[in-house]
């Protein structure tokens, strides 16, 4: 094979069709986001940014308050416009409210809950 002949590629970092298809702002911040477990490809949380993908496979990733699902298109050769950046994918849900998938955040020592002691003061005896 000649030096300049490329083979079709058939799978790309994750971190880097990331900063490709536009949905992070650069690489590193791909690769944290990856590193951080808030990518979740074909129903499995990925945590490495090398991890390789492919066309077909389905990503979730968190964005602030929403959730988006995706499905990978193409792999993408550069990062160009967003138009470019738009063809790598498409939507396969709608995205969603975080707080639509996950159950809603509470404090460790909220008030009222079963087994702490701490949320009434007057429910502390002095011994």
């Amino acid at each position: 094979m000649s030096r300049n002949a490329s083979p079709e590629l058939t799978s790309r970092r994750l971190d880097q069709w990331l900063w490709f298809a536009r949905v992070a702002k650069s690489r590193s911040l791909a690769s944290r986001v990856c590193t951080a477990g808030a990518i979740i490809l074909n129903g499995a949380v990925v945590r490495k940014a090398r991890h390789l993908i492919r066309v077909g496979d389905i990503i979730v990733v968190k964005q602030g308050i929403l959730s988006r699902t995706i499905r990978v298109k193409a792999l993408g050769a550069r990062r160009g416009p967003a138009i470019e950046a738009q063809s790598l994918y498409e939507e396969v849900a709608a995205p969603a409210g975080v707080s639509e998938l996950d159950p809603p955040w509470k404090p460790l020592l909220a008030d009222n809950q079963p087994g702490n002691e701490f949320a009434d003061p007057d429910s502390c005896s002095a011994k």
